[in-house]
């Protein structure tokens, strides 16, 4: 399957030429990184949108007791980024890290003002984006108040259909907000219910 890429990306949810697009990113820069390596780590300040064209990212915070807290995970197709950072001006509580090598553009505020300025209907996509974020954000908050280790399990599957394969049961233990061993419970007794049906 070929890779997404930000300029199909954008020219498939807005109303815009390949060739107005291609003049326009140029003003953006592409990166390629190594597994392991970061994009954004705790106290620095966020200036860039991550948008993933190839490769996994996870976003995630360490607690004063040296625990991982995911936050979220970024495959292909998806962005990354800390808002609080990049929109406030403030250090960064967040690390953003590559699961996988992989290629991501890296877009800023002043590359938002020109797709702005340049497209129509730009605004209104990137304030739906926005939106769909916080329901997401919200959604999330709400399962991890409220639902069991199940429905978490059975909405991560849902969210990232492909993520299972590709991320450690510690990190999707850490994202469900449940210990590795719950999750190999749950997993387990969805397998059995499975078998039955």
């Amino acid at each position: 399957m070929k890779s997404p890429n930000f300029k199909t990306y954008l020219t498939s949810n807005l109303e815009v030429t390949e060739e107005e697009i291609s003049s326009l990113l140029e003003n953006c820069v592409t990166k390629f990184f190594k597994k392991g390596e970061y994009l954004l780590q705790k106290g620095e300040y966020c200036k860039h949108d991550f948008f993933v064209e190839n490769g996994l990212l996870r976003q995630y915070s360490i607690n004063e007791n040296g625990k991982e807290h995911i936050l979220s995970f970024a495959p292909e197709n998806w962005f990354a980024t800390d808002r609080e950072s990049s929109v406030f001006n403030q250090p960064s509580i967040y690390y953003i890290q590559a699961l996988e090598d992989g290629k991501v553009v890296m877009i800023d505020n002043d590359f938002i003002r020109l797709l702005s300025e340049k497209i129509p209907g730009f605004t209104d996509f990137n304030n739906r984006l926005l939106y769909n974020h916080i329901r997401h954000l919200q959604n999330r908050i709400n399962l991890l108040l409220s639902a069991m280790a199940e429905d978490r399990y059975l909405q991560f599957i849902k969210m990232y259909p492909d993520l299972l394969l590709r991320v450690p049961q510690t990190m999707i233990a850490s994202y469900l907000g449940i210990t590795p061993e719950s999750l190999s419970r749950v997993r387990k007794e969805l397998a059995q219910k499975n078998f039955k049906n």
